[in-house]
């Protein structure tokens, strides 16, 4: 721990408290993730053992490296690159740009990133804004593998329904599916790529019985048909919800082209196998026509400050009047009485810059250059898809 100088607090998650420490050998910043255990005499915790595994195994350019593990008093720290922002901050905060040549660079760092972690044979299984961070080039790295496990092609394994954060939680999850596989990630990417659009979340239920009404009183009643397996599920059968036709998605998502609804309804598909893997969602049209993924070097890049300067500004629950309806009839929707939910809320803005630099452009700075170089050429040789480099 001498090694490492505490300069401030980053924030704190279920397991533990981020700070944010200099190197003092390398004069590196870092993130320290202390992650104490719950009794003096117990071993590594599963979930501990399952985060530093995952992240042994993942070497990727949009996943955050694991520079060092460590024991300290009652636990121990895992230790990260610092950085200074995550997705969440950025589509919080409306100075930044945040068009369709943006979510489209988004949009392939997390596919891309998602595609390795997934080739390696494991869920992240808690995919959400707040676990994708941003470093100070821009760049969108996958975080936070509390929750990641190896999983198999043998439907007979038993994994956890009690996973993922609820507004991003798949449908079978909400049902207590204990069979599941990767297909869990691509439902969040898909709420992810939703929120980026219209900058709220897209099913945020107050709790889980709310979470699957929202869930399916937008998307429509599912049945055997649409949903294979759906009566089987563990939970099916203990709660009834009225017949709902479901919301059209360009209602949902106003102002948005045929390919963004088109890839969105794809990722939200209540069957698991039908949802399109990271690599097939990286071919969709959406990504080849204008305005097309914004070039590295014209990427919101955040500050070493931004969280704290976020924190300081006024904050407001952004909910459109379409969802307010929603949670005003939710009560209706459910055959018995939930939990009243805190809709309260302003006008929702739906506009979205249109602008965005054409194809991706070379940088001067020879690091981002590296990295336009490098993507291209995953683009290339793992996806086949050619793009062209402008100068």
């Amino acid at each position: 721990m001498n090694v490492y100088k505490i300069s401030g607090r980053i924030g704190q998650g279920a397991h533990g408290i981020v700070m944010k420490a200099i190197n003092v050998k390398t004069n590196r910043e870092v993130a320290l993730k202390r992650i104490n255990y719950r009794r003096p005499s117990e071993l590594v915790p599963m979930h501990v053992f399952r985060e530093i595994l995952c992240l042994k195994l993942v070497d990727h350019h949009f996943v955050v490296e694991l520079l060092d593990v460590f024991t300290h008093s009652l636990g121990c720290v895992l230790v990260f690159d610092f950085m200074p922002s995550g997705l969440a901050e950025m589509i919080q905060d409306d100075e930044f740009e945040l068009g369709e040549a943006e979510i489209k660079s988004y949009m392939l760092m997390l596919l891309s990133g998602i595609s390795h972690i997934h080739s390696m044979h494991i869920m992240h299984r808690d995919l959400k804004p707040a676990n994708l961070l941003i470093d100070k080039y821009g760049i969108l790295k996958i975080a936070d593998f509390g929750l990641g496990r190896l999983y198999h092609h043998n439907q007979t394994v038993v994994y956890s329904h009690q996973v993922a954060t609820r507004w991003y939680r798949a449908p079978e999850l909400l049902y207590s599916a204990r069979h599941y596989d990767k297909g869990v990630d691509l439902w969040a990417v898909g709420c992810i790529f939703a929120e980026m659009l219209t900058r709220t979340p897209l099913f945020p239920g107050e709790n889980d019985i709310e979470q699957l009404a929202l869930v399916l009183y937008t998307l429509g009643t599912p049945t055997e048909t649409t949903w294979p397996g759906l009566s089987s599920l563990p939970d099916y059968n203990k709660i009834v919800f009225p017949e709902s036709p479901g919301i059209p998605f360009p209602e949902l998502l106003p102002d948005s082209d045929f390919e963004i609804v088109d890839l969105i309804s794809q990722f939200l598909c209540y069957d698991s196998s039908k949802r399109p893997t990271a690599i097939e969602a990286m071919h969709n049209a959406y990504f080849f026509k204008k305005p097309t993924p914004c070039p590295l070097c014209n990427m919101p890049k955040p500050k070493a400050d931004h969280r704290r300067q976020l924190a300081n500004k006024p904050s407001f629950l952004n909910v459109d009047s379409s969802m307010e309806e929603i949670f005003q009839d939710l009560n209706e929707l459910i055959s018995y009485e939930l939990s009243s939910s805190s809709s309260q809320s302003s006008d929702l803005s739906f506009s979205r810059s249109q602008t965005g630099q054409a194809g991706f452009t070379a940088c001067n700075d020879v690091h981002l250059d590296t990295f336009n170089l490098y993507f291209l050429h995953y683009l290339d040789t793992t996806l086949n898809v050619k793009i062209v480099l402008e100068l």
